[in-house]
This record gives structure tokens, sequence and C-alpha cells, in this order.
């Protein structure tokens, strides 16, 4: 019992020393806290006051910096001010100067005002005077004057214009002369000559009466199978045979002539023989177009149109053959384009195709260049060769310089002497035409139409005329012809002003 009481009273003294030990930690501890507490607020207090320094220093110095920056700024403007101040003055000067100036304009106009009416009424009164010494009001006067103007202007423009085309003239001649030769050189084709008719040999004239047959049937045969006309007349050991169309006289003429050497004419024969001379000329017309498209060295040509250029070989245009004359156009164009820079092989084609609708115009209806240029577009040519095929004979305006060519070269190979043959009726009329173009004009004595046609001469009434006018005149005859006539070549103009005094010694 005691043990335990004293057990218990040492339990207790160990806790009440732990409790007051405890105590004594615990005030230690929170004397801690606090004086901890008050430096740390002694601290920020400290800090708080740093702070607050530096940010009235910052401050400070931030309104010294905008002080100086306000003080520079009104210097600035002071200045600025001052200029401005004094260009105001300067202008208001300058505005002084133009008011003074424009007051002085006004007092000058006011005085030149003044001086027009004077020197208008000296003028009129001068004008007065005049009309009343010349006898001439100023209309008069003025037309008068105005007619001389004209005269001498129209006497000076005709003497540059002779000078300029002299000059002009000479040049292009010696040019033209030097290509044109070459070209003619380089070029050398042959001409055929054809009519409408093809004259067969016969071997006796015992022969007619095989031709004609009994009853006429085997001369009717082969007129009705080639569709052309057999003349059978007393011409001795010969038939004629007669049709405006060579390809179907050409058949004929072959089929005869094979019936001959056979010596069997009957119907079954004549249309035999005219099947197989018909396959023959087919052959020879694309053998003709082939050779011709081989010698201008074009490629590339539809077979139709090459068939179409092998039946210009049986097409003659006033006594020219069209095939050779379509070869000579294109040889003649390739040169000249060569010459002068142009296209060759556009030259060429369009040269040889030039005349192609004259294969079928004697079978289809219109202009051998409106065929032309529809069976160029069919068989797909370029525009540029249609072009030049449409322009050769200006049904439109050539804008090409190989269209240019290809009427030139046209007109070379048709013109040369030899190269066709006019019918007396277009001679004559072309003669009549000249004549009455140059007779159109007034003050011609006498006209005369020379050297077939190639030269027209004129007689003018020498008291109408002077060198100018007549130069002038000549000159508007040859524009005349050139619009109003077609020809081959050209034809020169001659005025003749004829002049004579006559007095007599007494």
């Amino acid at each position: 019992m005691n043990g335990m009481l004293t057990a218990a009273i040492v339990v207790s003294i160990v806790l009440v020393a732990l409790i007051v030990i405890l105590g004594l930690k615990y005030r230690d501890l929170k004397t801690q806290t606090e004086i901890a507490k008050k430096d740390l607020q002694e601290r920020e207090s400290i800090m708080q006051k740093e702070a607050l320094i530096k940010a009235k220093e910052a401050l400070h110095n931030e309104r010294e910096q905008l002080n100086e920056d306000e003080r520079e700024r009104r210097r600035e403007f002071a200045q600025i001010e001052s200029k401005l101040s004094k260009r105001e003055d300067v202008l208001e000067n300058k505005i002084q100067e133009v008011t003074d100036k424009e007051a002085e304009l006004d007092r000058m106009k006011d005085q030149l005002i003044e001086k027009e009416d004077f020197l208008a009424e000296i003028v009129q009164k001068q004008t007065v005077e005049l009309e009343r010494i010349a006898g001439l009001s100023a209309e008069e006067a003025k037309k008068m004057l105005m007619e001389q103007l004209k005269s001498d202007l129209a006497q000076e423009q005709m003497q540059l214009i002779r000078e300029n085309e002299a000059k002009i003239r000479e040049d292009a001649l010696e040019k033209s002369k030097e290509i044109l030769s070459t070209t003619m050189q380089r070029c050398m084709m042959d001409q055929v000559v054809e009519s409408t008719v093809s004259v067969v040999s016969l071997p006796n004239d015992e022969m007619k009466g095989r031709i004609i047959g009994r009853e006429g049937r085997n001369i009717r045969t082969l007129e009705t199978l080639t569709g052309v006309d057999l003349i059978i007349d007393d011409t001795p050991e010969a038939v004629v045979l007669s049709s405006f169309d060579p390809v179907r006289r050409e058949i004929a003429k072959l089929a005869l002539e094979k019936l001959i050497q056979d010596g069997r004419i009957h119907p079954v024969r004549i249309e035999e023989m005219v099947e197989k001379s018909r396959e023959e000329v087919e052959k020879k017309i694309m053998k003709e177009g082939e050779n011709a498209a081989l010698d201008m060295g074009i490629m590339g040509l539809n077979k139709e149109l090459i068939k179409n250029l092998g039946r210009l070989y049986y097409r003659t245009s006033y006594g020219q053959n069209v095939l050779k004359h379509s070869l000579e156009v294109g040889h003649i164009a390739g040169m000249l384009a060569a010459e002068l820079g142009a296209n060759v092989y556009v030259a060429k084609r369009a040269g040889l195709l030039h005349d192609i609708g004259k294969a079928v115009d004697q079978t289809q209806e219109g202009t051998h260049i409106q065929l032309g240029v529809e069976l160029a577009s069919r068989y797909g040519e370029k525009q540029e060769i249609i072009h030049a095929i449409e322009a050769h004979h200006d049904d439109v305006t050539a804008n090409t310089i190989e269209a240019v060519l290809v009427k030139l070269a046209d007109a070379i190979s048709a013109g040369r002497p030899g190269a066709r043959r006019d019918t007396l009726e277009i001679y004559i009329k072309r003669l009549q035409k000249i004549e009455e173009i140059v007779n159109s004009y007034e003050g011609i004595k006498q006209s005369f139409a020379v050297q077939a046609g190639r030269e027209v001469r004129v007689i003018v009434q020498s008291e109408m005329f002077d060198d100018l006018a007549s130069q002038k005149l000549a000159r508007d005859i040859a524009k005349k012809i050139e619009d109003e006539l077609d020809y081959p070549g050209q034809i020169k103009v001659t005025v003749v002003r004829e002049f004579r005094t006559t007095e007599i010694a007494k």
C-alpha cells in the first residue's frame, strides 16, 4: 500500500516536473516567437521605408526628366513659332507684291484695250482707203490673195512631187529591174498553145466511112460516150474533134486513135476503147499533178488537189496552158520571195494553187477564184494560202507580202510577150476603153492607143496645160486606167503639149 502510494507520488512529482518544464519551454518558445515576429515586422518596416524612398527618388527623377523634356519642347515650339512668324511676314509681303502687280496688269490691260481700239480705228480707216485706191473690197482682195497662194502652193507641191517621184522612180526601177531580171533568168517555162479542137489523122479516106458506121451508129456512140462532136468533112485523111472540155476531147482523141489502129470499129469496141482511154487520161492527170507538186517541191498536198492540178494540164486560158502557167507563177513567186526575204514555201505553194479553181469552173457554178478558195478550204490548206488565192485578182485586198508576190507573179507570167493570146474582140474593146478614159478629161485634143495597147499618147491643148499640169494629167489618167481597166502588163501614158509661135518677116 505504501509502495503504491510512493509510486503514485513519484509519478505525480514527475508529471508536475514535466509540466513545469514544458511550461517553461512554451514560455521560452513564445518569447522567441514574439521576438522573431517583432524582428520580422521591423525588417518589413525597414524594407517598406527603403522601397518608398526608392519610389520617391524614381518619381523625382521622372519628374525631372519630364520637366526637361517639356522645356526642350517649349524651346522647339518657340523656334517653330519664330520661323512661322517670319514666313507669315514673307507671305504677306509677297501677297502685297502680287496685289500690286495685279493692279499694274489691270492698268496695262486698260491701256492695251485703249490702244487696240485706237489701232482698230486706224486699220478701219486704212482698209477703207485701200479699198478706195485698189477698187476692191476686203473680201475680194482676200479671195484674190488666197487664189494666188493656192496657185503658188500647187506649183511648189507639183515641183516637190516631181522631184521625189523622179528619185523614187529611179531607185525603184533599178531595184525592180534587178529583182525581175534575176527572177526571169532563173525561170524558163514552155508555153503550150491549144484550142478547142483536136485533129486525128487517118490512114485513108475510107476510114471516115467506118468511123461513121452503118446509119451513123458508130459516130453517134462515140459522141454519146465522150461528149465530143466529131466533124467529118472534106478535109483529106483527118477527123476534127470539137469540145470545150479538154479532158473529154483528149479521151475521144485517144479512143479514136486506138480504134483506127485496131481496125475494129463497132459500138461495143468503141465503148471498150473509150473506157480504156478514160482510165489512161485519169492516170495521166494524176501523174501530171504529182509531177507539178514534185517540180515545185510542195509536199503534203491532198490527193484531190493533186488530181485537180493534173486536170489543169488539159486546161488553157487565152491560149496559155494553165498548169504550165501555175508552175511558172509558183517559181516566180518563190524567187521573188527569196529576193525580198518573204516566206518562199508559202509563196510557191500559193502560186501553184492560185488557179486551181479553173480545173472545175467548166462544170461548177462560180468564178475560178471562188471555186479555188472553196477547194483549198475543203482540202485543208492554210489561211495564208487561201488568202493568196482569193487576192490574186483583187477580189479582196492582199494583206500579206506572199499574196502580193503571187499577184505580181501571175501578172508577169500572163503579161510577158507571147504568153497569152487575146481575142480580137477583147483587144479592140480594151483599146476603145483606154481612149474613152483619156478623152473623158477636159482639154484633150487627140488620143491614140499604140503598141497593141501598151502605150497611150495624149495630145492636149497647150493653152490649158503647163508642164506641171501635164504631169498631173498623166498621173491622173494612169490612176484611172488602173482603177477601171483590166489588162496584162503595164500601160504607158504619154502627154504631149505642143506650142507654136509664128511670125512673118516683111
